[in-house]
């Protein structure tokens, strides 16, 4: 079994190294690129409206890393006495460490409807929401907060920016390196890669065992064709990592 590892630089690359490390062959080939968002000179004045009491939500790492060197480089910080929250254990650790404050999380599951289960949000009317995200993406935290009463907007603290894929060549690579199994962190991606595969490869791409952090794009999974795929329950590359290690010797 090869595993094609897609997640960002430096992610994908780290998880690549550590599947290898532990006998799991594994190889890196990101779909996209991060970059600083187009929100980040809003932010600070958006986490000035926070009053004691209103919530800040990080949905990644990318977005609590990009937020802290703006918040930084702006001789500014983060606001105290507002609830914190982050999807999943990683953007938890990244978002207390940045802002030295208790974050709430998900433990049953690290995702939208997760987190809106989480008792802290179940009375959110008349308060101010800020949640930093890249373009695009978790409307449903949006929309039911909303919803509950909130004020919500968002701050996009990052960019991702798809690569071109020439899926011609890539699959031929591929299918010579023994891939038999797949990471997709995000929809997004793996509708972007889906599209890339040449119709005479698609028979070998769908039996792929694809692994994906959560139900929904499980779902999204098998509408777009696949047969094989597993739920992971997270994004983080610990989590993955522990997951393909117990199926490692499979295949």
């Amino acid at each position: 079994m090869t595993v094609l590892i897609t997640r960002p630089t430096p992610d994908g690359e780290q998880l690549t190294q550590q599947l290898n490390a532990a006998g799991i062959k594994a190889i890196a080939h990101p779909l996209l690129t991060i970059e600083a968002g187009n929100g980040l000179p809003a932010l600070i004045s958006q986490l000035n409206l926070l009053q004691p009491g209103d919530f800040l939500i990080a949905v990644s790492v990318h977005a609590v890393n990009l937020a802290h060197n703006y918040i930084l480089s702006h001789c500014a910080s983060w606001p105290k006495n507002v609830h914190y929250i982050a999807v999943g254990q990683k953007t938890a650790a990244a978002l207390q460490h940045a802002t030295g404050q208790a974050v709430s999380q998900p433990i049953q599951r690290s995702d939208s409807e997760g987190l809106l289960a989480l008792p802290e949000l179940a009375a959110v009317n008349q308060r101010r929401v800020v949640i930093l995200r890249g373009n695009g993406g978790r409307e449903l935290i949006h929309q039911t907060l909303t919803e509950r009463g909130a004020e919500v907007e968002y701050c996009e603290c990052y960019r991702r920016s798809l690569l071109p894929l020439d899926g011609e060549q890539l699959c031929q690579q591929w299918q010579a390196q023994g891939v038999s199994a797949l990471v997709v962190t995000s929809g997004e991606q793996l509708a972007h890669l889906c599209a890339a595969i040449p119709p005479h490869a698609q028979a070998w791409f769908y039996q792929c065992q694809l692994y994906v952090p959560s139900q929904r794009i499980a779902d999204q999974a098998q509408q777009l064709g696949f047969i094989h795929f597993s739920t992971v329950g997270s994004a983080a590359n610990q989590a993955l990592f522990t997951f393909l290690s117990k199926i490692g010797t499979m295949g």
